[in-house]
């Protein structure tokens, strides 16, 4: 198919998306990145966030929580610590671990406690943004 290339995300339960795709944009350590067919080679951490890949007229939303990211011209390799499709994130138990995080964050603690609780908080809050979005727009 000229002017698409494959999206592979990988976490270490499973292959969640294999798909031939015409641009993806990416959470990097460093900052959102975006690829299209041909794109040079590189390699990226990537952080907490929102892996938005198109098809044709339509994008697709996905959470991300930590990993890799290789690009090659003909093909983008995710290999995440954990990947959520937006259509698999219930938006009410998304909600509800939102508030639990934020309880956890209000209540103080050791250094190590309020680190965890903000990270809790950053990937709950992301789940939530992505479930929420892809409902309202009726888009996957």
């Amino acid at each position: 198919m000229p002017g698409k290339f494959l999206l592979e995300v990988v976490t270490p339960e499973k292959q969640l998306l294999s798909q031939e795709v015409d641009e993806v944009i990416a959470p990097g350590s460093e900052g959102e990145f975006g690829v299209l067919p041909g794109h040079c080679h590189f390699l990226s951490t990537l952080k907490i966030g929102e892996l938005r890949y198109r098809v044709d007229n339509q994008t697709h939303h996905m959470a991300v929580l930590w990993g890799y990211a290789e690009v090659t011209p003909t093909k983008v390799t995710v290999m995440a610590e954990v990947a959520e499709k937006a259509e698999d994130i219930d938006v009410e138990r998304a909600t509800a671990k939102v508030e639990e995080a934020e309880r956890r964050l209000q209540a103080g603690g050791l250094p190590s406690e309020v680190k965890e609780a903000q990270i809790s908080l950053e990937k709950a809050r992301l789940r939530k943004k992505i479930a929420e979005r892809t409902r309202k727009s009726g888009h996957v």
